[in-house]
């Protein structure tokens, strides 16, 4: 398992960063950096369980299983992956799946002068991690481009 770090800054209110990652619309949107357009079943509140989906070609879906470990409004949010879906199949038991371990996915807001700072921090297994390293940057990126309009 990797730690993986990301930030940027953001010339936008900490309000509008936290609504443009995480509201429906705009996820959707600036998660295409990823790959493929992703979108999130469930809620971002504290203990809510909550899957992060993606279409797969064949019309099944593939993603992530996860809960909201804790979420302190316009500060912090903590997403601990607890099982994949791959083709429509849901896994929280299976060898790979226990590889993971308590993997966290957390985002951290912070605003000084009108300029918001997001910090991303997540546990990857190793071979994912030269993806997310490619993917991540990109997908702050698209964040920052759409909370500055």
């Amino acid at each position: 398992m990797k730690k993986l770090h990301f930030e940027t800054k953001i010339n936008a209110p900490v309000k509008k960063v936290w609504h443009t990652m995480l509201d429906d619309q705009t996820y959707r949107e600036w998660t295409k950096a990823f790959g493929n357009p992703g979108y999130f079943e469930g809620s971002w509140d504290k203990g809510s369980d909550i899957r992060f989906i993606g279409p797969e070609e064949d019309g099944t879906v593939s993603g992530m299983i996860s809960k909201i470990a804790d979420n302190r409004m316009y500060e912090f949010i903590s997403i601990k992956h607890i099982g994949m879906i791959m083709h429509g199949v849901e896994d929280t038991t299976s060898d790979e799946i226990k590889k993971m371990g308590d993997a966290y996915e957390n985002y951290t807001f912070s605003e000084e002068n009108g300029v918001t700072t997001v910090k991303v921090d997540l546990d990857v297994m190793d071979d994912w991690a030269d993806m997310f390293n490619e993917m991540w940057p990109k997908g702050l990126e698209k964040l920052k481009e759409m909370a500055e309009k």
